[in-house]
């Protein structure tokens, strides 16, 4: 929730600063989760003056320049090059002198300098509207009134808007902190407990409504009034739309909503002011002059105002006129019954929806609007008609001519007020303080409870109809306690806890070795959003998706089902602000359902690369990101978790050729190069590798599997290398199950350290070079004994992989 300082000032009977209205607000439960300075103009116009030309003169070295005598108002005049066309003799102009800072609208702030500008000095610039924030203008340099006196601060003869804006954390139930009257009785409330004195909210309505014409044309029938308790309104005549005057523009540009118009604006601000939303209709596009709040049949087409056609549902409730729906109720308006510059006429709506019918019709058309927002958890039904009448007097305000009419209030069935009974020893059990009884009375009708009745030990109230929220005793003593401040609740100097022993933490040591290893060599660890776009995954894929019922967007439909696709876009965003050297991983699930319907989550470990995988150094080249890469980081966290795995490739994937590793003929991995049409979905253009395990999987497997430690053999061991020609498209896994099946007992450990390809070797030939080491614990080696081994492999190589062997 947005609230203006300056705003909020307006209701306070007392001047409080911004930093200590921040305190408050925190101690009472509305956390500020920031306080930031808010300018019109950004920079606040500081250090600009207003400037006279005395003297022009065609710059010597160029034509469309001119050398310019201003006086600023000090005892010297300053010399300043211009380039705008429309700079005279006698104007009043506005001057950035050296050391002033300007902030153009759009480009970076800019710091005046003495300069050369061909040849000649220039001690300022002197401004255009757009280069200081005070328009879009940039055809040349702002001309101000004659009377504008020299040497005046600009930000004096402008004073632009400043403001201070607190972003307040509301929980889903403070519905009457949706606005700023309802904080400023939250915050008159606790300074009358503090301050044993009492403060008043300055409510801005004094109850002076008259309507010009107590009839009105307008008629209004609810059919269904489960959805409708209340439908007030009022029908305004001879309106005229146009700009809002400058402080209803200012006040919502600081809380981040852009003005529309007169009718509109107010809307807002009123919605903004009170929490009661409104809707304000063209009344000349209002057919039959009827109003009718009802439900259509099921798959009922309807426009709404962001020209979208949507299919309704029965349970939608619509706001129609004698022929057609014009706006669904409380969420979203129709594109042909608003107000437009041409509206004459207006019909203002000021209405109670039931909570739970605007949520499921705010979910189901996936509009989140300002309005749902507050109608879902219960606007106050007992103030519309108030509300209107506030907002007829602002029109009347602005359109002096405007007609008011009669306020149309249709409610058959007032809501009774709840009561509840409060007990001062529950209170002291719950909150862990002894109040008085005054005290709890005076902050009880500070936030406008209605005292029923009181005794010794209890006392009765009935909640205001703005906090639905409250129901039972304990409601109460979270009021209590809020008023009095969060702060000070009492805390025990001695707290008694039982610490937990852990049993198994396997799966959280390798976690923290695995993730120290990776940081090591240069990855960096993300934590992206479990909660995706479908349109990244296909329509095989999405049959397994586990898909949101109530998404807060259209972009945020489904849980992932791998971690590939957020992490690219943490890649596309770091590619766009020129990070291009990516080494990232992430722990993190995936969710999928199976056949039976039941859900899926899985652990799994991701790596990314992409770029460069070492810096620029002056000893070793800088290399780019590849397949290899990935898959020597694989093998070190499998050797770091002691589990053998049997790779394949394979090219039948969504996500192009990969090499998959299974223990058990379960998959534990995938690796692979990015598709570039995947790619193309986040606009990444550099080559993305991609390494996944099944983190579930691995852990299973590392508790059945015993680590034993051996002695460092006494004897040397003997290395022999072989080369050997096999087709190009023989991957090396292929040769490692050849090698691996004879099961040399003398045979430690081999590996590939050159590949060769030439047009000498072969047509769609390439070389090997691999590497073997051979030891034996109890003796040392003899050739004799490394040739029979040697040989042995040989044999299998040219018999499994049609090897030839190079002398």
């Amino acid at each position: 929730m947005t609230i203006s300082y300056n705003w909020l000032s307006e209701y306070l009977p007392v001047t409080l600063e911004p930093d200590r209205l921040s305190n408050i607000l925190t101690s009472i439960g509305l956390e500020v989760e920031s306080l930031e300075k808010y300018e019109e103009v950004k920079g606040g116009l500081k250090g600009l003056l207003i400037a006279e030309v005395m003297e022009t003169k065609v710059h010597p070295n160029a034509d469309k320049l001119t050398l310019t005598t201003i006086n600023t108002g000090n005892s010297q005049p300053i010399q300043i090059v211009c380039g705008a066309p429309n700079v005279a003799v006698g104007q009043k102009v506005i001057v950035a002198p050296v050391g002033a800072t300007i902030y153009p609208r759009s480009a970076e702030p800019i710091t005046m300098k003495l300069a050369k500008i061909r040849g000649e000095e220039s001690f300022g610039m002197i401004c255009a509207e757009d280069e200081i924030g005070l328009g879009d203008s940039h055809e040349g340099i702002m001309v101000l009134s004659p009377d504008a006196k020299p040497g005046t601060l600009v930000s004096d003869y402008f004073n632009p808007y400043v403001d201070y804006i607190f972003e307040i954390g509301i929980t889903p139930n403070r519905m009457d902190a949706m606005s700023h009257l309802g904080v400023a009785r939250d915050v008159c409330a606790y300074l009358s407990f503090h301050e044993k004195k009492e403060f008043k909210v300055k409510w801005p309505y004094k109850g002076n409504f008259k309507a010009d014409d107590i009839n009105t044309v307008i008629q209004v029938i609810v059919e269904n009034k489960t959805d409708c308790p209340r439908y007030s309104g009022i029908l305004i005549s001879n309106v005229e739309i146009g700009e809002s005057p400058k402080w209803l523009k200012q006040r919502l540009r600081s809380i981040g909503i852009r003005p529309v118009n007169n009718i509109v604006d107010i809307t807002n601000f009123i919605q903004h002011e009170t929490g009661q939303p409104l809707h304000a209709f063209d009344a000349d596009k209002i057919t039959g002059q009827t109003i009718v709040v009802k439900n259509l049949p099921d798959q009922t087409i309807f426009k709404t105002l962001d020209e979208k056609v949507r299919k309704l549902s029965a349970n939608d409730l619509m706001i129609c006129n004698s022929d057609e729906p014009m706006c669904i109720a409380g969420v979203f308006g129709g594109l042909n019954s608003g107000v437009t510059n041409t509206t004459k006429n207006i019909f203002i709506e000021s209405a109670f929806f039931n909570p739970v019918s605007i949520r499921k019709t705010s979910f189901r058309h996936v509009l989140r609007t300002d309005a749902a927002t507050r109608f879902e958890k219960g606007v106050d039904i007992s103030n519309t008609v108030t509300v209107l009448k506030r907002t007829a007097l602002l029109i009347k305000e602005i359109n002096k001519e405007a007609i008011l009419a009669g306020i149309i209030d249709i409610y058959p069935h007032p809501e009774p007020k709840k009561e509840i009974d409060l007990k001062f020893h529950y209170l002291k059990k719950l909150s862990g303080k002894s109040y008085h009884p005054d005290a709890v009375k005076n902050i009880l009708q500070s936030l406008e409870f209605e005292i029923l009745k009181e005794r010794i030990d209890e006392i009765w109230v009935a909640p205001p109809f703005h906090k639905p929220d409250i129901n039972i005793p304990a409601d109460l003593v979270e009021e209590i306690l809020r008023i009095d401040g969060l702060d000070n609740v009492d805390i025990k100097g001695n707290i008694t806890i039982s610490p937990s022993m852990e049993e198994n933490f396997t799966k959280e040591k390798y976690r923290e070795k695995v993730s120290d290893y990776l940081a090591g060599s240069g990855f960096n660890q993300i934590i992206t959003n479990s909660i995706t776009n479908s349109v990244y995954y296909s329509e095989p894929e999405l049959k397994t998706s586990v898909r949101l019922l109530n998404n807060l967007s259209e972009e945020l439909n489904v849980m992932r089902l791998s971690l590939l696709e957020t992490g690219l876009e943490t890649i596309a965003y770091n590619l766009n602000r020129k990070n291009e050297n990516l080494l990232l991983f992430e722990f993190g699930k995936t969710y999928n359902t199976e056949t039976t319907g039941n859900y899926v989550e899985t652990e799994h470990l991701l790596l990314l690369s992409t770029g460069k995988v070492n810096d620029l150094s002056w000893r070793i080249k800088q290399q780019p990101a590849d397949y290899y890469y990935l898959k020597g980081v694989s093998d070190n966290i499998l050797s770091m978790t002691g589990i053998d795995i049997d790779t394949v490739s394979s090219t039948e994937t969504l996500r192009g050729p990969v090499l998959k590793g299974f223990i058990n003929r379960k998959e534990v991995l995938s690796m692979g190069q990015v598709t570039k049409t995947i790619l193309s979905k986040y606009e990444i253009k550099q080559p993305v590798f991609y390494l996944d395990f099944n983190w579930d999987l691995i852990m299973n497997h590392i508790q059945d599997k015993t680590i034993r430690y051996q002695e460092i053999s006494k004897y040397p061991a003997m290395h022999r290398d072989l080369a050997l020609v096999v087709n190009s498209s023989l991957p090396f896994t292929d040769i490692e199950k050849s090698l691996q099946k004879l099961q040399l007992p003398h045979l430690q450990s081999f590996h590939l350290f050159d590949v060769f390809e030439n047009e000498k070797i072969g047509a769609n030939k390439k070389s090997l070079a691999i590497s073997f080491t051979f030891i034996d614990k109890e003796k040392t080696l003899t050739d004799k004994e490394i040739d029979g081994w040697m040989q042995k492999l040989i044999n299998v190589l040219e018999k499994d992989v049609s090897a030839e062997i190079r002398n």
